[in-house]
Parts: C-alpha cells; structure tokens; sequence
C-alpha cells in the first residue's frame, strides 16, 4: 500500500472515501509480492494493481464492496483445475488479498501515508490473518523507535510488533510476521503484514578481496545493498563480485566523500593497506554512520591508530572504529569471517552484546523501542 502513497495522499487531501486491496500472502507463481495493491475511490476511479490483471476485475468489485459495508475482508485467489472460467491466477499460484475502506478513521494508515508521500522512513504494521476483532489493525513505526495507532491486543502485542516491525524498518524489508496474541514472539494465532517505506541501507566494502566477496554474499543476505569500492580494475570486476549491487572503481577516500551515506549505513574497510585505510578511515569516522570497521591484526591495528591519531583523527572519533573487525568466533575462512563481521553488525544494530545465549539469563528479544501513547 505504501507504494500508493503519492496517490492516496492527494485523495486524503481531497476527502475521498477509497479501499485499498494489499496482496498479504503469496503461493507458487503469484505476479505480484506481498505488499502490492490497488486502491479504487468511491467515484470508481482506481490505482494500483494486485494481479497484473488476472484478479483485478474482482478485486475492484470486493473494494466497492467494503466501501459500502466499512468492513475489512480478506479473499483469496487461485487457480481453478475445476472451472477455467472462474475468477483466478492463470499462472498458477495464489494470492491472499485483504481488502480496507478508508471512510474516516484509520489514523496509522493515514500517518503512515502521509509520511511515505514525503519519502520519509516508516513501517505500517497490520493484522492480515486473526481474531476478526483484530483484523486490519494496524500499528505505524517510525525509526526512532515511535509509533501510533495500535493492534487492539494490548501494549505487550504492541511491543513486539514494534520490535519486529522495527527490524524490517531497519532494512527496508516488506515481510510478514508470526505472533502469539498475547504478545510473545513465538509463532501463533497472528500474522502481520510489514511494509516499509526505505530503501534497503547501504553496506559499502572497501577492498576487492576474497573475503570482500564473502561479506558481500552476507550483506545481502541482510537486506544491505552492497557496493564494493577498490582503486585497482583488475580487482573491481563484476566476474568476481557477480552479488555485489554495485562494483566502483576508484581511490576508497574520494568515493566515500562523494557517495550518499546515512544512519543506517555500514562501512567495512577490507584493504587493510595504510595508503588506502588511513585518508578513507579519517573520513568515514566523521560521518553519521551506523558502522565504521577495518580489517588487520592487532599489530596493524596498533599502527593504524597511530597513523590516524597523527592525521588529526580525536580519541572520540577513534573510539568509533571496530578493530579488528568482527566478533571473535574464531573464524578462518573467508566465509566464516563474513559470518563474524556480519554479526557484530548486527549487534550493533540492536545493541546486542555478542556473548553466548546460554546461561546469560537476559531475553533473547528484547523490545527496546517502547510504544508510544496514542
């Protein structure tokens, strides 16, 4: 639906009433993903598309249908082996669609909207399959860990959809997710529907080394979109990063102070070369990013600090870099060092410790972005 915001924004702006069909599951060879929509205004007019073709007729008709009755619904469509005729996927596979009226009311959806028009970051959080009371309920998440509107399942329902919510806000993933009605994380009786209005962050490996083509499998396995930057073209090459979403060839320090970094983004400094690492380093270490490492031993570590210290870098600055980079799993491969970089990522992220579960007494999901009052 989030896809829609432009649209949708104007005609809550000009006070039309309108449904949104959103595509909440997918089987075998849907056309569309979970997320995708169509919205049609009471005057008939429509947006979207939830088939690219296949269902729309029908979707279009139960739309009009919950404007009328205000009630949210879900439907699904498939292929018929009985009646070819009938309304359904003529590829093959299946698509859940729910089905909301927008009449007033559904103030987290509008918010939600109304931040994704202005290509702010937000999540959307709804209740796709439940209780009916709970049924398209929905929850906004922003990334400073705030929201709005609510389940109808409590504050511990709420929090951990924020949680979870959150997480796929992080990476600018759309997704479903499995809850318990009384709030737990376990699988149970609900499953929510999260769209994310963010481009994938941005995890930018400095170094076309081997281990480089292993972290770059890993960050997009993560969500990250990954570039790899390196000065040499006989490294930077597509035939040895085919994963890598971008491959740049050019001096590591330049690239860094010319490209688009946020709070979200992660730099992983793989060349451990100090004619490279020292003017690269002393630049993203001044940059509000998410994540700032760099491969080496200690010995290199030592001399590194060294160099930046005299190249102007501050303790407090210094204190932003993890080196050597990763957690110590006693990794060797170059597979199983991505592993290790790709975790203290993660810990960083969420404030995890990076320490053994067992015996630590502390909750495997912490919810650390509390709800906001409504």
């Amino acid at each position: 639906m989030l896809d829609l915001a432009g649209p949708l924004r104007e005609w809550i702006e000009e006070g039309r009433d309108f449904a949104v069909a959103t595509v909440v599951a997918v089987g075998g060879s849907a056309p569309r993903p979970a997320g995708a929509a169509l919205a049609v205004s009471a005057d008939g007019t429509a947006v979207g598309s939830v088939s690219g073709g296949c269902v729309e007729g029908a979707v279009y008709d139960l739309c009009l249908q919950a404007l009328q009755e205000g009630e949210t619904l879900v439907e699904r469509f498939g292929y018929s082996d009985e009646d070819a005729f009938a309304v359904g996927l003529t590829c093959g596979g299946t698509i859940d669609v729910m089905i909301t009226p927008f009449a007033g009311g559904r103030r987290a959806e509008r918010a939600a909207l109304a931040a994704a028009a202005r290509s702010e970051p937000v999540a959307l959080a709804r209740v796709v399959r439940g209780p009916s009371g709970l049924l398209g309920q929905a929850l906004l998440v922003r990334p400073d860990g705030s929201s709005d509107g609510g389940l109808g399942g409590g504050p511990e329902l709420d929090r951990a959809a924020l949680d979870r919510a959150g997480a796929l806000l992080d990476t600018g993933r759309t997704g479903t997710v499995e809850l318990s009605e009384d709030g737990s994380h376990c699988p149970g009786g609900l499953t929510l529907l999260v769209e994310s209005a963010a481009p994938p962050p941005r995890m930018i490996v400095f170094g076309a080394i081997d281990f480089a083509a292993a972290l770059v499998r890993a960050g997009g396995f993560l969500g990250y979109h990954v570039t790899v930057c390196d000065a040499r073209p006989v490294f930077a090459t597509r035939a040895r990063f085919p994963q890598a979403d971008e491959i740049v060839v050019d001096w590591p320090d330049r690239y860094l102070r010319r490209t688009e970094t946020d709070g979200r983004t992660v730099l992983c400094v793989l060349t451990h070369d100090a004619k490279f690492d020292i003017p690269l380093l002393t630049e993203a270490l001044r940059l509000p990013v998410a994540y700032v490492g760099a491969m080496g031993s200690r010995r290199t570590h030592e001399d590194r600090n060294r160099r930046l210290r005299d190249a102007g870098v501050s303790e407090r600055e210094l204190a932003r870099l993890r080196s050597p980079i990763g957690l110590d799993l006693g990794a060797r491969t170059p597979e199983e060092t991505a592993v290790s970089i790709a975790a203290e990522i993660v810990a960083a992220r969420h404030g995890g410790t990076g320490a053994p579960l067992t015996g630590s007494g502390r909750p495997i999901h912490r919810a650390d972005r509390e709800p906001q009052p409504v």
